[in-house]
């Protein structure tokens, strides 16, 4: 597997789709389709006119934040030996106000015969896929983004950025990326860029700082997923409506 093809194990892998978003078409299935004895124009018609007026809603804002785990945008970098370059990524997760993993960010700095910067973003499912994404640094001039390929809790995009949108996102402070649900409307994800010129720019993290960072991060994790299964547990048989009637039940058995 190239270093292109990687992120590092970091979190980005673990991004979570936004299950109860605003906007958030679900991908499990389709709603059965009802029967109509109208004529066809008249069932045509209201196809015609929803695209339309999702389009006319205006976009969804969903405010993100950093990953809390993640305080600073992380620079790693290392050799392609296929490519014969020196690449480079900065990267960062994002969260929602209820620390939902929604989005996760990476710039690839290519360094060689054939260099190029490629932003790599992992988008929240269910979204429309050949619209792809619109990528705004503040009032700059926007980017377009196709989706590349997609995992079971989220979707890689891709874009090839040139030296100005990199020079506006490292003196910007919000990084716009838009998409259209499954309903036609937009949903602008608004993420910090506060940090990521100092990161570019700086160096690289050391990899065997970057898996310790990793390590805690996976093992705070699974501490978490713990604490959540015990609580569920102690609801299910800590509840003191449950113990007497459990007793009475225990009491009135025929005895051998």
């Amino acid at each position: 597997m190239s270093f292109t093809s990687r992120l590092a194990g970091s979190a980005i892998a673990t991004v979570l789709a936004l299950s109860a978003g605003p906007g958030l078409a679900q991908t499990s299935g389709q709603a059965p389709k009802a029967k109509s004895t109208a004529p066809k124009a008249q069932q045509a018609q209201p196809q015609q006119t929803q695209p339309q007026q999702a389009e006319n809603a205006g976009p969804v804002a969903v405010a993100l934040k950093a990953e809390p785990s993640q305080p600073e945008w992380t620079k790693v970098c290392g050799k392609d030996e296929a490519a014969k370059a020196e690449i480079c990524y900065t990267t960062r997760d994002f969260v929602t106000d209820k620390g939902q993993r929604v989005v996760a960010v990476a710039l690839y700095d290519v360094k060689g015969k054939a260099s190029q910067k490629l932003m790599r973003i992992m988008m929240p499912l269910g979204f429309l896929v050949p619209p792809g994404v619109r990528i705004v640094v503040d009032k700059s001039q926007p980017v377009g983004g196709r989706y590349a390929s997609c995992l079971p809790n989220g979707c890689f995009v891709e874009a090839v950025v040139k030296d100005d949108f990199v020079a506006a996102l490292k003196k910007g402070t919000t990084l716009t990326i838009s998409a259209r649900n499954q309903a036609g409307r937009e949903v602008a994800f608004a993420v910090p860029a506060e940090g990521f010129g100092k990161a570019f720019d700086g160096p690289p993290v050391d990899p065997k700082v970057l898996a310790e960072q990793q390590k805690k991060v996976q093992e705070e994790l699974q501490k978490q997923a713990e604490e959540l299964r015990n609580r569920r547990r102690m609801g299910n048989f800590g509840n003191p409506a449950q113990a007497p009637a459990d007793g009475n039940a225990a009491a009135t058995q025929p005895k051998n």
